[in-house]
């Protein structure tokens, strides 16, 4: 049986969070054959980029981190904090907001994968679906183990972003942009399976709902979720989120490829149990939009995927906070596999963007399209605004 363990943390100071670390640790039965005397480790926050509040629930809280850091150091290993953030963003300011500049001062390293002292690589990638090598840094190529240490939060495009996710900050910008134009999903299948990390521990202190990564409403749970399978890890802590294993499009591929375990008749959850910590997160899909144009259409198609779906909700959000809306008067939105027929009558190559590769059968009539599996959320926004305005991405 894979365990999965799941603690309350007593309180939001260091003490307590560390205490709750450690019981996780502890319940999964220790990392002392995993993590051996003389190892480099790479501990993996998610930083994806500047929060409002550091504990908005968006940023891998520096408590969490330091637990864990403490707990390798302890068994004789070189333990480093090391992220890169999300594409466009400023790796160094989120540092410095959430807490993880405090760390350096006193002596803990953490690096900024993108600054230029670290050393860039490629990492083949044996039998993979998109990608065969990854860029990366010789730091993450150079570790004997890597810990992916997520917040619990839900994602507009993949429903939940946890640890298998979180590991896109191991790789360099124009690698992040490529998976979202040929294969999210798979491709963040084809770097796990690269870069094997061997331990999850998911802070769940502060989480976010609604329309994360980054944008979403702030949700406490206080607890921390932690196993060696990745898979099963994020199916348990779906579960707590709300979310079937089976809805989650990055737990099913992870799991078909063999990459862990979701099956939960052969998960052990020990420490809390499931049905006592839950609590259902707002769905991306679920948030309201309120001041689109009365002559924007939408067009989903039932078979339409929630990457594709989610993408287009976020990105609508993203023009509503750039007061972009009056460049949505008259325009058709179409979401997955559409058949031409059931299109608006006025649709022609002006007022109608076609989202995902999904709609690659209606490219044959001059509409734009925005590729993608699923696009990002730049890329969507500068679709719909066909070359009118210059966009300025906050975040990929």
């Amino acid at each position: 049986m894979v365990k999965v363990a799941v603690a309350r943390t007593g309180g939001h100071d260091y003490e307590s969070i560390k205490a709750a670390v450690d019981r996780v640790i502890s319940l999964i039965g220790g990392i002392e054959d995993i993590i051996r005397p003389g190892y480099k480790v790479v501990i993996k926050p998610n930083l994806v980029a500047t929060p409002t509040d550091r504990l908005s629930g968006g940023v891998t809280r520096w408590e969490v981190c330091m637990a864990i850091y403490e707990a390798v150091q302890a068994l004789g290993a070189y333990p480093v904090i090391a992220e890169s953030s999300a594409a466009g963003a400023d790796t160094e300011s989120v540092i410095a907001k959430c807490g993880y500049q405090e760390l350096r001062d006193r002596g803990i390293p953490v690096i900024d994968l993108k600054a230029k002292e670290c050393v860039r690589c490629r990492l083949p990638v044996e039998n993979g679906v998109i990608f065969q090598e990854l860029d990366s840094w010789e730091l993450v190529r150079d570790a004997d183990a890597i810990i992916t240490v997520p917040v619990m939060k839900t994602h507009d495009q993949t429903e939940i972003t946890l640890g298998m996710k979180n590991c896109k900050g191991l790789i360099t910008d124009q690698n992040k942009k490529a998976f979202h134009a040929q294969g999210l999903i798979e491709g963040v299948c084809d770097l796990i399976q690269t870069v094997k990390p061997v331990l999850e521990i998911v802070d769940g202190t502060f989480g976010q709902q609604g329309l994360g990564p980054i944008f979403g409403e702030t949700k406490e749970m206080n607890l921390i979720v932690g196993s060696r399978d990745l898979v099963a890890c994020e199916t348990v802590t779906g579960l707590i989120m709300g979310y079937e294993p089976e809805e989650v499009m990055l737990t099913g591929a992870a799991s078909r490829r063999g990459l862990g375990e979701m099956d939960m008749t052969r998960i052990e959850v020990v420490g809390e149990k499931i049905e006592d910590v839950k609590s259902r997160f707002k769905r991306s899909s679920e948030i309201e939009i309120e001041g689109l144009p009365s002559s924007f259409r939408l067009i989903f198609d039932e078979q339409a995927c929630t990457g594709c779906r989610n993408t287009v909700i976020s990105s609508l959000m993203d023009m509503k906070a750039q007061e972009l809306f009056e460049y949505l008067e008259n325009m058709n939105v179409i979401v997955g596999p559409v058949k031409y027929e059931d299109l608006p009558k006025d649709a022609d190559p002006e007022n109608t963007v076609l989202i995902g590769k999904c709609t690659n059968h209606l490219k044959e009539y001059g509409f734009r399209s925005v590729k993608g599996c699923p696009p990002g959320n730049a890329d969507t926004v500068q679709g719909i605004l066909g070359g009118r305005l210059e966009y300025g991405v906050r975040y990929s």
